[in-house]
């Protein structure tokens, strides 16, 4: 028996979606009968992924269906303002209103303490915090004043927003400064129905980490903490992030926080 499609005519966007969480995240939703715009940085990988969404979103539709219908690209760095701006404005011109937006896009160089240079702190901080506020404040800009206003912004946080990394002191505080920025959120645009929470990944094995888990003895140490015996994948997030997307599940739920990590922040023995 299929699945019911919890977002069927619904509008989402979503940044750094070519790739990782975003990528499953936004092949979720055109799973569940949502249209989809995909921001990534446009340059030739991020391009190249792009193609091959296009071919697995196929494979999700109906035969009289086309995925170039269903999701668009939107190329452009979040952390300019115009990006946030050209990636709803895309939205709106092709399907009429947006319904959800993620802000997504995140960068993780690690790297020790001592060796963080200004260069990398900034580039860290614009892309992650910045571009998260650029992005999610155009959304909210157009959901806030489209007939029947209403939406869910949801953020891509992480448990690095609740503990601390000895090689993370310049990504941690970007990831606990978007969890603060959707509770505020939270509280400015409740007066629009609009809803605001954040998903926090636990370890996820993506692209950003690929070298760090690498290390065999690296892996098994975090597997081993948690609970429930794996590395998360991508496709963990999906169902958080279509719960959190649907009002129907969650039309009161908003200022939340829901950890998808395992069980690994709870594991402190």
């Amino acid at each position: 028996m299929p699945l019911p499609k919890l977002l069927q005519g619904k509008t989402m966007a979503i940044t750094g979606g070519a790739t990782g969480i975003g990528r499953a995240i936004a092949l979720g939703y055109i799973s569940h009968g949502a249209n989809v715009a995909v921001n990534h940085l446009g340059d030739a990988s991020s391009t190249q992924h792009f193609a091959t969404m296009l071919s697995e979103a196929q494979a999700l539709l109906d035969p009289d269906e086309q995925a170039s219908d269903r999701m668009i690209q939107v190329a452009g760095d979040v952390a300019d303002p115009s990006t946030g701006k050209r990636l709803v404005e895309e939205v709106v011109q092709r399907w009429g209103r947006l319904d959800v937006f993620i802000s997504n896009a995140g960068i993780c160089e690690f790297r020790d303490f001592l060796e963080i240079t200004p260069s990398l702190w900034s580039s860290t901080l614009n892309t992650n915090l910045t571009g998260a506020f650029n992005t999610l404040q155009a959304a909210a800009t157009q959901m806030s004043t489209q007939s029947s206003p209403r939406g869910s912004l949801i953020g891509i946080s992480s448990i690095s927003a609740l503990v601390g990394g000895s090689q993370q002191a310049h990504y941690t505080p970007t990831k606990a400064g978007i969890l603060s920025l959707l509770q505020s959120c939270a509280c400015a645009l409740g007066r629009y129905g609009i809803r605001c929470n954040a998903l926090l990944p636990g370890t996820i094995a993506t692209q950003l980490n690929e070298q760090d888990l690498g290390d065999e003895g690296k892996r098994g140490y975090m597997e081993g903490r948690i609970p429930l015996g794996r590395l998360g994948v991508p496709g963990d997030l999906v169902g958080p992030a279509v719960f959190l997307g649907c009002e129907e599940l969650s039309g009161y739920v908003t200022g939340a926080q829901v950890l998808v990590d395992g069980g690994l922040f709870v594991n402190l023995q």
